[in-house]
């Protein structure tokens, strides 16, 4: 009998025991410091992926295993009836960093997306009562999976067999005015869009876009609701991607990066749309807890910065350029490189169209670990705190990885 916390597990395991919604890679990583990883077998990986955008301080941090340390040694979980120091502290860290008054705590992307979606139907019911209460949001995008925000997100392939779905869900095309202007009427009380669509093939929002966004909505007395779960804490190069796009949302949600791993969702608003969520309206068990919150306080600290911000943006121009130059070699596998800051999309073109996951399984063999956005764009999304060098190593793993996939197509 062996130990439960001992017992050997392989990726045969998970076939045997999970609820089959993933289907992850064959290896089991076991191990991990900044951006080196190693499996189960010993092979060392270097990791552009930092688990979806999102451990962007690399893995195990030392200041923020400190932070979480000394917390967990000190106070773990008290729920709702009470708030504690650490909360209130990171409150205050991101409405100093943000256009927000407010602040509200949650576990994930889908949760901030959710409080923010539910915030805004609160806000135009009792505003300017219920017949204003369409939601407008954009194909191809991705705002969670609880089954109202994956009924907003634009694809269709994750709400079929889950009907019926919510009502009052409109969905325009990205990045085009005509259709926003068609769309964003009187009858709706929220626009939800992602600065840059993740997700949906690392495409990055047109500032005229959003502006337009911005109008139509200050027109029709709806609430603009960035979604930057991917896109915020410093992963564009600005602490908020809408900071760098001179857009300023009404509500903007945060996830993913802002614990580098810890579970942590944040909903940021200001005080006039805010007061609408009174006692009672939303809530949640674990949102705000001790633990969560001091450790994204203290990823909060290190990645808003001046100096951080300004390397991720160095980094972000040696990594295109050098994927510009991968592209250029081989202009029959890649289109052109886009995105912005260190969250980037290589669209596959040619007869190499959705065959991202092979590329992705090729630079996996090569030791290199990236991601896709679909099954036409290799995304990658290296930690923040990614070195010249790893760059450099990055990007010769790739470009071997590149070689075997045009060698194994021509055979």
């Amino acid at each position: 009998m062996h130990d439960l916390t001992t017992r050997p597990v392989t990726r045969q395991t998970f076939d045997e025991v999970i609820v089959p919604t993933y289907a992850p890679a064959a290896m089991v990583p076991v191990r991990a410091q900044g951006l080196d990883l190693w499996d189960q077998s010993g092979k060392h990986y270097l990791d552009f992926t930092s688990g979806i955008a999102v451990s962007s301080l690399g893995h195990c941090h030392p200041g923020v295993v400190d932070a979480a340390t000394k917390q967990m040694n000190t106070l773990w979980h008290l729920g709702n009836g009470y708030t504690n120091e650490p909360v209130l502290r990171l409150a205050s860290a991101l409405v100093e960093a943000t256009f927000a008054d407010r602040a509200f705590f949650c576990n994930s992307g889908a949760e901030a997306n959710e409080a923010a979606l539910k915030l805004a139907r609160k806000y135009a019911h009792e505003k300017f009562g219920p017949h204003k209460s369409r939601i407008v949001s954009c194909l191809s995008s991705f705002h969670g999976r609880t089954l109202f925000t994956v009924s907003v997100g634009g694809q269709p392939k994750y709400t079929e067999g889950f009907e019926p779905l919510p009502p009052s869900l409109d969905h325009i095309p990205y990045n085009d005015i005509a259709a926003a202007k068609a769309a964003i009427k009187d009858d709706v009380c929220a626009v939800i869009v992602e600065p840059i669509q993740g997700e949906g093939g690392v495409v990055p929002g047109d500032v005229a876009y959003l502006q337009a966004l911005r109008e139509l909505c200050n027109q029709t007395g709806a609430l603009l609701i960035f979604d930057e779960v991917q896109s915020g804490v410093g992963r564009t190069g600005h602490f908020y991607c809408y900071q760098g796009k001179g857009v300023t949302p009404d509500i903007l949600t945060s996830a993913k990066a802002l614990g580098n791993g810890f579970p942590i969702g944040a909903m940021l608003t200001t005080n006039e749309i805010a007061k609408h969520l009174g006692v009672g309206s939303h809530g949640t068990t674990y949102g705000g807890n001790p633990l969560a919150t001091t450790v994204a306080l203290k990823v909060v600290e290190t990645i808003n910065q001046p100096a951080f911000l300004a390397r991720v943006r160095e980094a972000s121009a040696k990594l295109f350029t050098q994927l510009a130059a991968l592209a250029g070699e081989y202009p029959q596998v890649f289109g052109q490189v886009r995105g912005e800051g260190l969250l980037i999309g290589l669209p596959m073109a040619g007869d190499f169209k959705g065959k991202a996951k092979d590329l992705q399984k090729a630079a996996e063999a090569e030791g290199l670990m990236v991601l896709i956005a679909g099954p036409d764009v290799l995304r990658l999304a290296p930690a923040l705190i990614v070195s010249d060098a790893q760059i450099d190593a990055a990007m010769a793993m790739l470009r071997t990885a590149t070689a075997k996939l045009v060698a194994a197509q021509a055979k």
